[in-house]
């Protein structure tokens, strides 16, 4: 079971993001400094994801959307793109339930064509577990690339307009917006106010383009398996010292 635990006054904080993206970036590279396999790390970091999970929920985060496996990350070794594609798996078996009692709602972005058979009916239960659930949304990015979302909405408005079902001038950011796969998250928090990325990489690699047209950034050389709930809220804590501007002055 997992212990929640009271804040103290010198944790509260008093900008909550209400959507956090996360790009769970140095697994392999944590592994191999412990002189482990790189697969270690990713098992590593499920962990972690745990963790922040939770936090992210007590701390009244809304949308938590993590990069788990892009559209480039099958060019990697089968063994590691195998071992990856089973930790949904494990994943959900072990930490779902914990979550699903605790308010937890499960959402999932990308194509799930290429998913294995294993990895997709996981997804799928998990989502049909929590699907009343209320509280923290912990969107999957599994086999997402943030151009592909955007070639496919494309896709889908020209068709509309080839059918005579709409017109060009119609189309405007909240149109292209509705066709993003983040349309499923509520309409409100579509768009993360904060995106981390872990292991000291400075790049979205991919992650939410569109999205995250004016998200803050916040970057750690920290290896996504060793962030924690304290690297959380250090994040938060720099989100809330800027000033968001969104053009204006």
């Amino acid at each position: 079971m997992f212990k929640f635990r009271k804040k103290s006054h010198q944790e509260v904080l008093d900008k909550i993001p209400n959507h956090i993206g996360i790009i769970m970036d140095g697994n392999g590279r944590w592994a191999k400094k412990r002189l482990q396999p790189r697969v270690m790390g990713h098992k590593a970091g499920m962990d972690a994801l745990q963790k922040v999970t939770i936090e992210a929920s007590q701390l009244g985060v809304k949308v938590l959307t993590v990069y788990a496996f892009s559209t480039e990350n099958w060019s990697r070794p089968q063994d590691e793109v195998k071992f990856i594609m089973n930790l949904p798996v494990e994943f959900f078996n072990k930490y779902v339930p914990e979550l699903d009692k605790n308010n937890v709602r499960i959402l999932t972005i990308g194509d799930n064509s290429r998913l294995p058979k294993e990895t997709l009916e996981a997804l799928e239960k998990a989502v049909e577990q929590t699907k009343h659930n209320s509280g923290l949304v912990l969107n999957f990015a599994l086999n997402y690339g943030g151009r592909a979302e955007i070639v496919s909405a494309v896709q889908a408005i020209a068709k509309e307009v080839e059918a005579g079902k709409l017109s060009s001038e119609a189309i405007d950011e909240d149109l292209i917006a509705k066709h993003l796969m983040t349309d499923k998250l509520p309409y409100l928090y579509r768009d993360p106010d904060l995106i981390i990325r872990t292991s000291g990489e400075l790049r979205l690699s991919n992650f939410l383009p569109w999205q995250s047209a004016y998200s803050e950034f916040y970057f750690t050389d920290v290896f996504w398996p060793d962030f924690d709930q304290k690297g959380l809220r250090q994040a938060i804590s720099d989100y809330n010292k800027r000033h968001r501007r969104f053009g204006g002055v």
